[in-house]
């Protein structure tokens, strides 16, 4: 068996990041940059009103215009204005020649076919957005490394960028196994249970942003589980296996990896829950293979294959995301292994929930992180500064 941290290091020195590939930057939330972005044009291209109001040409001694024209957003006319005259201008709309200052509507008054307002009320260059005022062409717009979000998509498409390359996201398969399996919406016999990682692991994927995950239920039986395995590793990027790893008779997943070929990284990690944790590699293809108990797969998904999947879609420094917390009340830990241990965060105090056992999921209710104590952390008191680990 090895530790948490050697089990973290030995994936962080195994783990690749995906090749990039070009996607609509809708289709990218979530993704990550893979190399910067160069603005190809000017914005805003042209000079424009930052309000809806009158635009003419400054001068300190005039407090009176005359209006000659009218220009909304879109206006394609080429418009000019002369000294003493101003025009009728809304928000967007393309400042005419001649023309440096935008006075709002609200500080004007009509009469007749002039504006008047009072000295002082705007200065030169008010409510006028300048060519270039975002940025320029050529200005690096967006470091390599960026999460898409819907402010980078307007961004993007600001500079009229629709297409932008990302590092890509893996294709993961799901298997669960276990004859004792069914899934919710069926009534249940002696002897079952309802299939709660494959639906959990689906969400935690999908909280990642990783969507294209397919999953299947597959019996004990070591024929088909070596058939399934040999599919997925032929057409995925990574597989996720849970139950059938530890070494009861019926446990056949490692016989099953071990058949196909893939190469231990390690198997068994001296912690609580997912002791019996396996991460292999076949060709470009990482295996991980987690315990049955739910709780063991939510708490091993978060620890390892989380910051996995993050590093293969671009982030950097995806197994130093902890931060340390006090404790907001006293904690022994039971045993000499580390504890990974359902904890909620509030008010900057780690509190470790009650309901530890891996088969256990009534702390998710409350959970929003995980508190680890390592295996010399015996005893930490109130206010003790422990690791925690957000979901």
């Amino acid at each position: 068996m090895i530790s948490v941290l050697e089990a973290k290091s030995i994936l962080e020195k195994n783990i690749k990041k995906l090749p990039s590939q070009a996607l609509p930057g809708s289709d990218a939330l979530g993704s990550v940059i893979s190399k910067d972005v160069i603005a190809p044009m000017d914005v805003p291209s042209f000079n424009n009103s930052a309000m809806d109001g009158y635009a003419f040409c400054f001068d300190e001694s005039k407090t009176s215009f005359i209006i000659t024209n009218s220009v909304q957003a879109g206006d394609a006319k080429s418009h000019s204005v002369k000294s003493g005259d101003t025009v009728r201008i809304f928000t967007g709309a393309p400042i005419p020649d001649g023309a440096n200052t935008v006075i709002q509507q609200e500080l004007v008054s009509l009469q007749h076919n002039s504006i008047l307002f009072e000295q002082g009320s705007v200065k030169q260059g008010d409510n006028v957005r300048l060519r270039g005022a975002q940025c320029k062409t050529g200005d690096v717009i967006i470091k390599a490394g960026t999460v898409i979000t819907p402010g980078v998509v307007a961004l993007l498409s600001s500079v009229g960028i629709s297409n932008i390359d990302v590092y890509r996201k893996p294709n993961v398969k799901v298997i669960v196994t276990g004859n004792e399996l069914v899934n919710t919406g069926t009534p249940l016999h002696h002897g079952e249970i309802y299939n709660t990682n494959q639906p959990a692991i689906i969400a935690y994927l999908n909280l990642l942003s990783i969507t294209n995950a397919e999953a299947i239920h597959v019996k004990d039986n070591l024929d088909e589980l070596r058939n399934q395995i040999a599919d997925a590793l032929n057409s995925s990027d990574v597989l996720i296996l849970s139950g059938g790893i530890s070494v009861g008779e019926y446990d056949l997943v490692y016989k099953a990896l071990s058949h196909e070929g893939v190469q231990p990284l390690f198997y068994k990690i001296k912690q609580k829950p997912g002791k019996p944790m396996f991460a292999g590699k076949k060709d470009n293809t990482v295996v991980f293979a987690m315990p049955g108990n739910p709780a063991a797969v939510v708490t091993c998904f978060n620890q390892y294959v989380k910051p996995c999947l993050q590093y293969m879609c671009g982030y950097e420094n995806t197994f130093s995301t902890s931060v340390m917390l006090p404790l907001a009340h006293h904690w022994e830990k039971k045993g000499t292994m580390a504890n990974i241990l359902k904890a909620v965060v509030k008010n900057g105090e780690v509190n470790i929930l009650q309901g530890q056992d891996s088969y256990n999921l009534l702390a998710y209710a409350d959970a929003n992180a995980f508190a680890l104590l390592h295996e010399n952390d015996m005893v930490k008191k109130k206010g003790d500064l422990i690791e925690v680990f957000n979901w």
